[in-house]
């Protein structure tokens, strides 16, 4: 179990503070809430009317007794009533990390009630700037709280990624600028842009807006409590950051549709199990600056099956000849590429392209779009950093080619922004240990290809590690609709083939069926 201590206020309304982390804290499996009660508040449905701080001796007690018998895997924080408070949460937070290195800490910076109410005065402001920001694994503001903890009267959308950056310069190691309250829609939005609750993730791993159709409802109370909590439990579970925001994004979503009216003001989200399995919980994320856009569903391929991924032209009609229909051509660049390797790159290309044709059969080239598209192949296959790379109008003419793309994910992340340019596919690895180059993920498994398969909303294709035939028949069952080869071809596809073709038609085309019940962490950064 990880344990998850809150720092945080009672609400008497049992609708946000402590009653809300429980409740977010308790959707995850191998989770367990810890509370530690920072201040007591008055409050309903319709008004905060009271509040008042624990003496710092209480609030240390609360802290001693649980480091005695149950250490955190992660710290969060909601409302803290002043800055003693705070530094006391610093101070106790220096000495859990000594014993615990490493120990994520989420400071959601509750400076105010929805209701109207002031928790923070320009004293507490300064303190959680001084103490709390530098210490911070994420921060979890809205742009009402990033503003006001930049000194700022407000924040327009477009202003928002340079507050970020600004959070991340006074220490926080991450930032998620949430803004799925209607009032933080710009009054010039699109009617696409409103309809879209869009936050901003600014991280060591990826930044850009991550996106969910906005849900209409009243019903939006403890919505921070729950993006936060959830944040935390999975970055006690091993999540890096980036992945941690997705996951809290898909929870606090989940719960903003089960929410519901307590009393005669708005009513609060409510937490439950399950937030990881709805597809339609997965957000999108945009590229850089660019915005997120709702995937449309696609019409589906004809499945890729047994994906061959070969260096020459030769090469592809060897593993033609053979039985394959689905050829990926990765012809590695050199450092120097001289005008000679460029035309024998063109050649090979082009070559590999028309033989695919004749063959009835498709053809990926890796890398090089211009060309995929100029000599007729039927597409492309792109790593996160080449898209990168692209800017916007590159991006768009890649969309615009009518190429097939294929675009690599080995994290939650990376499959959110692999989403937002529907593509053709989108290939989950390494699934195996893999030799192939060096990357600095995990291996991702049975399970997470499973869940890949399930929640990204296209055809998920597997690679890295399939070594022998058994784990195509097992990737086949976890939904895959293409299964990568490369080492396992050999020097002779024509005697290699045939088995792996066999042990492919046992077991597939398969539905994609529900994978892990919390997808695992794979980067090599998590612990």
């Amino acid at each position: 179990m990880k344990r998850i201590w809150s720092i945080a206020g009672t609400d008497s309304s049992g609708g946000a503070g402590l009653a809300a982390d429980q409740r977010a804290i308790d959707a995850w499996p191998d989770a367990h809430f810890c509370g530690v009660v920072a201040a007591v508040t008055a409050q309903n449905s319709q008004a905060v009317t009271r509040v008042e701080a624990v003496s710092p001796q209480l609030l240390d007690a609360q802290l001693a007794a649980l480091e005695a018998d149950m250490p955190p895997a992660a710290v969060k924080t909601g409302l803290l009533a002043d800055a003693a408070q705070m530094r006391s949460v610093a101070a106790w937070t220096d000495r859990l990390r000594e014993a615990h290195a490493g120990l994520p800490l989420v400071v959601d910076p509750v400076l105010g009630a929805s209701s109207g109410a002031n928790f923070a005065d320009d004293g507490a402001v300064a303190a959680y700037r001084a103490h709390l920001l530098p210490r911070a694994t994420l921060i979890t503001p809205n742009r009402r709280e990033a503003a006001r903890l930049l000194g700022l009267p407000g924040l327009r959308r477009d202003e928002v990624p340079d507050a970020a950056q600004a959070l991340r310069a006074l220490g926080a190691q991450a930032v998620c600028i949430t803004g799925g309250d209607p009032a933080d829609t710009p009054d010039d939005a699109t009617p696409e842009e409103a309809a879209l609750a869009m936050d901003w993730l600014a991280s060591p791993q990826a930044s850009g807006w991550l996106a969910l159709p906005r849900i209409g409802t009243g019903n939006t109370h403890a919505t921070g409590c729950t993006f936060a909590s959830s944040a935390a439990t999975a970055l006690a579970h091993g999540f890096v950051a980036a992945d941690a925001v997705v996951l809290a994004k898909m929870a606090a979503t989940h719960a903003l549709r089960h929410g519901h009216a307590a009393g005669r003001g708005p009513g609060q989200v409510l937490a439950r199990p399950g937030f990881h399995a709805e597809p339609g919980l997965l957000p999108t994320m945009g590229w850089g600056d660019e915005l997120p856009w709702a995937v449309p569903a696609g019409v589906r391929a004809a499945p890729l099956g047994l994906y061959a991924i070969v260096d020459s032209a030769a090469r592809v009609q060897a593993v033609l000849a053979s039985g394959v229909r689905s050829v990926q051509l990765r012809i590695k660049q050199p450092a120097a590429a001289t005008p000679a390797w460029w035309d024998a790159l063109h050649a090979q290309v082009a070559e590999a392209a028309a033989t695919c044709r004749a063959a009835g059969a498709r053809l990926f080239v890796n890398d090089h779009w211009q060309l995929a598209a100029q000599h007729g192949a039927h597409g492309v296959h792109l790593g996160q950093e080449d898209l990168l790379a692209l800017d916007a109008g590159q991006r768009a003419a890649l969309r615009a080619s009518g190429l097939a793309l294929g675009v690599s994910s080995h994290s939650l992340w990376e499959l959110a922004r692999a989403r937002s340019l529907a593509p053709a596919y989108i290939a989950c690895g390494p699934v195996w240990p893999t030799l192939t180059k060096a990357m600095p993920w995990r291996p991702q498994g049975l399970d997470n290809l499973a869940w890949w398969c399930a929640m990204a909303g296209t055809p998920v294709v597997a690679i890295g590690g399939v070594l022998d035939p058994a784990q195509i028949g097992a990737a086949a069952e976890a939904g895959a609709d293409g299964i990568c080869v490369v080492r396992m071809l050999g020097e002779r596809p024509a005697e290699t083939v045939p088995a792996m073709l066999a042990a492919l038609a046992g077991h597939w085309p398969a539905e994609p069926r529900a994978g892990a019940a919390v997808p695992w962490p794979r980067h090599s950064l998590a612990p």
